[in-house]
Order: structure tokens, then C-alpha cells, then sequence
């Protein structure tokens, strides 16, 4: 099976699994989506969720963010983490976006990236997420897991990114990332995978390994 092929049945599998997921953070709009993700980084999406609403009932548009007191947005998302950096970056972002883009947020991951804060995941999610086009948001549920099927071997976010839009089918690609992370989430576990159960072991270099050397992912889980 060529690295294309174990793409698609990835693709495929998953899709059956997890017909209706979806990016788990809640927004209205392009701007709430990418402060949702700048908030989430190194946070929980619950978390982001039970943060936002009150940052954006006070703050409604770019123009708004752009104006606001750094200090009173760092008290709105405190509880996210690392609520200095997160209230300097989208402050600054918005003001850039009014400066540069017209107050949009940009539709391509060139210009999305030159905003404060964000990066090529970030990038990724806003231009598949909003605007419909080919994305692969390399979070840590996608990286894992990729290596363990054997689509990529490396853990370095962009190169992950870059090798899986050489195989994965354009259109599909953003729905693929997030079905990853429910799945990371729900059964490919982190230290403990539910291989048994895994949709994919079929094509799963991880679990062929694992069969092959008489070591089953559940016998060694156990022995942990």
C-alpha cells in the first residue's frame, strides 16, 4: 500500500467514524474563529468555550479589539494560560488586520501568518474552516497519529503538513484533521491506544509492528 493509498483508506475510515465532526471551538464569525484558536493554544477547547462569550459580548469587531485596554483582555481570558502573550497577540493582530488587510481576516496562509500570534497551524484552520480551501492543521492528535499509520516520520509541524498535502485528498484534507483529533482523543490515546479497537489498525504501521514482534498494543497496556 503506497502512502497515498494508506491516505485515502484513512480518509475513508474515519469519515465512517466520525460523519459530523467538526472544529470543536465555538465562533460566529472569521474573527471570533481566529481568536478562539489563539486562545487555545496550550488550553482546552472547553475552555476556550467557556471564555469567549464573555470576550465577545464586550469585544465585537476588529475595530473593537483593536481599541481595547490589553489589560482588560487579559482579565476576559485569564483562565486560559499564558493570558499576557494571548491578549498582546490578538490586540495586535486586529490592529494589523485594520492597518494591512481591510479589517478581514485574510484568506491565505501567507498573510494569515505575518499577523502577531498566529502561525501555520492557526493559518490552516482559518483558511479550511472559513473559507473552504485545502488545509492540514498539523495539532498534536494529527502528528502522532500520522507517524504511527506511517503517512509521515517526522513530528516537525510543518513538514508534517507539507508531506500529508502531497497525499491526502485536497477537498477532504480539512475534515480529515479534525476526525484526527477526535480520534486522538477517543481511541489512538497517547501512551495508551486502543488499537483493538482502532478503525484504522488494518493499515496501521504502529499496529503491524506491534502484531509482528508478538507485543499487541492492549498486552503491553496492561503491563504498564
Amino acid at each position: 500500500m503506497t502512502k497515498k493509498q494508506k491516505a485515502l483508506a484513512a480518509v475513508e475510515a474515519l469519515e465512517n467514524k466520525y460523519p459530523d465532526a467538526m472544529c470543536t471551538l465555538d465562533y460566529t464569525d472569521p474573527l471570533q474563529l481566529l481568536i478562539a484558536t489563539r486562545l487555545s493554544a496550550q488550553c482546552t477547547d472547553a475552555r476556550v468555550n467557556l471564555v469567549t462569550p464573555a470576550l465577545f459580548e464586550k469585544y465585537r469587531s476588529v475595530e473593537d479589539f483593536a481599541a481595547a485596554d490589553v489589560a482588560d483582555v487579559e482579565k476576559l481570558i485569564h483562565s486560559c494560560g499564558f493570558y499576557r502573550a494571548k491578549a498582546k497577540d490578538i490586540v495586535n493582530m486586529c490592529r494589523e488586520m485594520i492597518a494591512r488587510f481591510d479589517s478581514k481576516v485574510p484568506d491565505n496562509i501567507e498573510d494569515l501568518t505575518t499577523l502577531p500570534g498566529v502561525g501555520r497551524k492557526t493559518a490552516n484552520l482559518i483558511v479550511g474552516d472559513i473559507y473552504g480551501k485545502p488545509a492540514v492543521v498539523a495539532d498534536t492528535h494529527l502528528i502522532r497519529i500520522s507517524n504511527l499509520l506511517g503517512l509521515v516520520a517526522t513530528e516537525d509541524p510543518k513538514k508534517v503538513e507539507l508531506e500529508l498535502r502531497k497525499i491526502l485528498p485536497p477537498e477532504r484534507s480539512n475534515n480529515f484533521c479534525h476526525r484526527m483529533v477526535f480520534h486522538g482523543r477517543d481511541t489512538c490515546v497517547a501512551r495508551r491506544p486502543k488499537c483493538a479497537e482502532c478503525c484504522m489498525n488494518g493499515f496501521c504501521s504502529y499496529f503491524t509492528k506491534m502484531q509482528k514482534s508478538e507485543k499487541p498494543c492492549e498486552k503491553s497496556e496492561k503491563r504498564r
